[in-house]
């Protein structure tokens, strides 16, 4: 028998929190393509917002995928009785929540409004249909490009080409990411390419805006590859 698992270390299993750096290097490439020197104070609500929206997907990814996971990945924590699926479906749906509002809070404006509601139904419709939808890279790749489109949205009101090409191009790397970790399995080579989302950033950053700035998305690549030591990201 083995004893079950902390529920605190069960919710870090699930947010996937090492990769939230990942995330904060989208929101600092998304507010670069917008305007050339983001403020700390906007960096911060932003990232908070996109981070309570990708826990909250990460939730409801393990609660739609629990009777997968109780034969392919059985130490996932529903199926190891960590937690039940009622309560990782309400949080995640909470987690969501909460994403809308503090990004609502700042008031962005109806276009940030708007492409944050297509995000969070994209993010809805991957969780819901990935198994059953051969697309389903592609709609993942969306989650994370359309984070480049709410984030500029948010700082500057509107979303122009250069945000549409970075918002294009990391969807077709996440999109790529998640073809290679469906025939790979789990291996070393995932979480590479996971914490890579940063190094993309990085590269979006070095093209739009300050050079400074994209050392923070080489940061972001380290900082990843560190935390999923303690907390696999994939």
């Amino acid at each position: 028998m083995t004893s079950r698992r902390p529920r605190w270390r069960a919710y870090l299993l699930l947010a996937r929190v090492s990769n939230l750096p990942t995330v904060w290097t989208n929101v600092l490439a998304g507010t670069t393509l917008a305007m050339a020197a983001p403020s700390g104070a906007r960096l911060f609500w932003l990232s908070s917002a996109i981070s309570l929206l990708y826990m909250g997907g990460m939730f409801l990814n393990d609660a739609c995928d629990r009777h997968i996971d109780a034969v392919a990945r059985p130490e996932r924590p529903i199926p190891a009785g960590d937690v039940s699926p009622r309560e990782v479906t309400a949080i995640g749906v909470a987690l969501l929540a909460a994403g809308a509002i503090v990004l609502a809070l700042g008031r962005p404006g109806w276009p940030a409004m708007l492409w944050s509601g297509l995000l969070v139904a994209t993010i809805l419709y991957y969780e819901v249909r990935h198994k059953r939808d051969p697309l389903a890279p592609i709609v993942m790749g969306l989650c994370r490009g359309l984070v480049y489109c709410t984030v500029a949205a948010a700082v500057a009101g509107s979303v122009l080409l250069p945000v549409a090409g970075a918002a294009l191009l990391m969807t077709v790397y996440v999109a790529v990411l998640s073809l290679i970790a469906r025939r790979a399995g789990p291996g070393r080579l995932v979480p590479y390419l996971l914490a890579g989302i940063s190094l993309v950033d990085a590269g979006v950053i070095l093209a739009h805006g300050p050079a400074p700035l994209a050392l923070f998305g080489v940061a972001g690549f380290g900082l990843t590859l560190a935390l999923q030591r303690s907390v696999p990201g994939n």
